[in-house]
């Protein structure tokens, strides 16, 4: 049946990756199919947002139709929505009908931007955004700290009543969201920590970033997200068995730590890691000047810089090559990115997007920012449309890094309509 298939659509001149794209799991195998962008909102708190910051709503910063078909008009065909969870971070845990209603608001922009979708859930039952914000409280920095540590809540790691409703949010979810057929992939939580922040406030932090140790010391415990995916999985499952799910690791779902993720047999199943690495290259300051690319940086954290070039990347990447030939299922790179000022954003850019294509990998760049003035000319290190210099703050016409984005994007050929029906 395959093979006649090839021969129509050889003889029929119609690309051979549309061909392949017959459901929402097969873009996510057999050659890259999906390239685009994330877009975030998390929840306002006006104490310490103001009114304006990040707009008017419960969710922010406000994104538009305009932001979103300007996207596609760049050639992507992927939108990785990072979004809070439909269900209240504290007790009781019940549906949050705002945050539905903004998800469902977005997901319609997309549609009619004609974009694929993946959800992805930031926030849920004890678990607040403030995670993301490690370190920029007022007593970890007095300085610049803009809010107390009574934020903090990631007691989804050690309380069964916060994971039970994790898992509960997601097949509530499922059940509201299948056969959506903009939507390719519901991620499950975007990068676990537990290593990191442990339960904090329930329990104190762990701060462990050797995987092997966490896993020898907490392995099976609350804290092992080996253990709470599966239970989303089985709970998705139960009342969608078509959408793909997409499953990153531990240690904020780094390639460093995707052998350590256990393989579930469920099906339909895309394994996701967030390409930061070496974040002191691609989170560094626009007035440090540590690591250049092609260059030397510290990339083992050792007080000694080392080279840094492509082939660095490629030993990177062999994580990702055994997990796969071990394993035979796809991984995506749902987060990739770097600060816009780096030196050499452009060609690393470059050399890591022609990796992910090397390998059939999906990818979404961090950051596809929105046009609300007062966030997008103040919070803007991954907006690529701002160019290299960090004293602009507004989109610029093109640059290196813009026109490599352009590029990679350019090679997109499926849009939604082409599965349209199917499971």
């Amino acid at each position: 049946m395959r093979s006649g298939i090839l021969i129509a659509v050889l003889l029929l001149g119609i690309p051979v990756g549309v061909a392949q794209a017959r459901d929402k799991y097969d873009l996510w195998s057999g050659g890259t199919k999906l390239r685009g962008a994330n877009v975030y909102q998390r929840r306002v708190y006006p104490e310490l947002d103001g009114s304006r910051f990040l707009g008017p709503g419960p969710l922010g910063p406000p994104y538009t139709q305009e932001d979103f078909d300007r996207l596609a008009s760049w050639g992507a065909n992927l939108v990785v929505i990072s979004h809070p969870g439909l269900f209240t971070e504290e007790p009781p845990y019940r549906p949050d009908p705002a945050v539905q209603a903004n998800l469902d608001r977005l997901l319609g922009m997309a549609a009619r931007a004609g974009l694929f979708a993946v959800i992805s859930f930031r926030t849920g039952p004890g678990r607040s955004e403030f995670w993301a914000f490690w370190g920029e409280d007022t007593v970890n920095d007095p300085q610049e700290g803009w809010f107390d540590p009574g934020y903090y809540n990631n007691r989804v790691w050690g309380d069964r009543a916060a994971q039970d409703a994790w898992v509960e949010m997601w097949r509530h979810a499922a059940e509201r969201y299948r056969g959506d057929p903009i939507i390719v992939g519901y991620g499950l939580m975007c990068e676990p920590n537990s290593n990191a922040v442990g339960s904090y406030p329930l329990g104190k932090l762990l701060e462990i970033w050797a995987s092997e140790d966490f896993h020898r010391r907490y392995g099976g415990s609350l804290y092992d997200w080996n253990q709470l995916y599966p239970r989303i999985v089985a709970a998705i499952r139960r009342v969608d068995p078509a959408t793909p799910i997409l499953v990153g690791g531990n240690g904020y779902s780094s390639a460093n730590w995707l052998p350590y993720l256990a393989v579930s047999d469920a099906p339909r199943i895309v394994y996701v890691v967030h390409q930061y690495e070496p974040g002191l290259y691609t989170h560094q300051r626009w007035d440090a000047r540590d690591c250049r690319y092609p260059g030397r940086c510290d990339v083992d954290w050792d007080g000694y810089p080392e080279r840094f070039d492509r082939d660095w990347l490629e030993g990177l990447f062999e994580v990702i090559d055994d997990f796969r030939a071990q394993h035979g299922v796809p991984v995506a790179a749902t987060e990739f990115g770097v600060m816009r000022w780096v030196p050499g954003a452009a060609r690393f850019s470059r050399d890591e997007m022609e990796l992910f294509e090397a390998r059939g990998m999906n990818y979404a760049i961090w950051l596809w920012e929105c046009s609300w003035e007062p966030y997008a000319s103040a919070v803007d290190a991954f907006n690529f449309r701002h160019g290299p210099d960090p004293s602009v703050h507004r989109d610029v016409g093109t640059g290196a890094l813009i026109q490599v984005i352009e590029a990679f994007w350019g090679r997109n050929e499926l849009r939604p309509e082409s599965i349209a029906g199917s499971p």
